[in-house]
């Protein structure tokens, strides 16, 4: 069975028994830099505590990689910070107590050393330097030089002996 999604009408305010449109507002986006530094935070903040359990941990740590992938993006790649966050995601999740709660503490450095990167240096730093470019020439300069090679092709023709 499926389900609409439309309104029915007597769901929707103020109508007349017929389907209206109904508009949604999309909330705000949140900037990926403060949503990086909350979740740094829960896990490196001081009077946080240690997650208690093995799915707390997963948790903590997909949210972890979530962040180093979107602040990846707003970093160019190749950069030692990014390579060293992109290797700490690579790496699954150690089995035990101990192990699992250094990794997710070592994920978290990393992440935090990114978004500390992304802040110094900005969005500007992923955008490559930009070549001089050469301006467009106009028609009339493209049908001169089209018109002045035939002109050549013809003149070279007419000049080469016919046998």
């Amino acid at each position: 069975m499926r389900l609409s999604l439309v309104p029915r009408g007597g769901d929707i305010q103020g109508g007349s028994g017929g389907r209206g449109s109904v508009t949604v507002e999309r909330a705000p986006q949140r900037d990926h830099v403060v949503a990086a530094s909350e979740t740094v935070t829960l896990v490196l903040g001081d009077d946080s505590p240690l997650p208690e359990s093995a799915s707390d941990v997963e948790d903590l740590v997909r949210r972890l990689r979530g962040h180093v992938a979107q602040l990846g993006a707003r970093t160019a790649s190749g950069t030692p910070v990014l390579l060293r966050a992109q290797r700490l995601c690579s790496e699954s999740v150690p089995e035990g107590y101990m192990p699992s709660r250094v990794y997710l503490v070592q994920l978290a450095e990393a992440t935090q050393e990114l978004v500390a990167y992304v802040e110094r240096v900005g969005p500007g730093a992923m955008l490559p330097r930009r070549r001089r470019r050469w301006r467009k020439p106009r028609i009339n300069v493209l049908r001169r030089a089209v018109f002045a090679v035939a002109l050549a092709c013809l003149v070279w023709a007419a000049s080469v002996p016919r046998t």
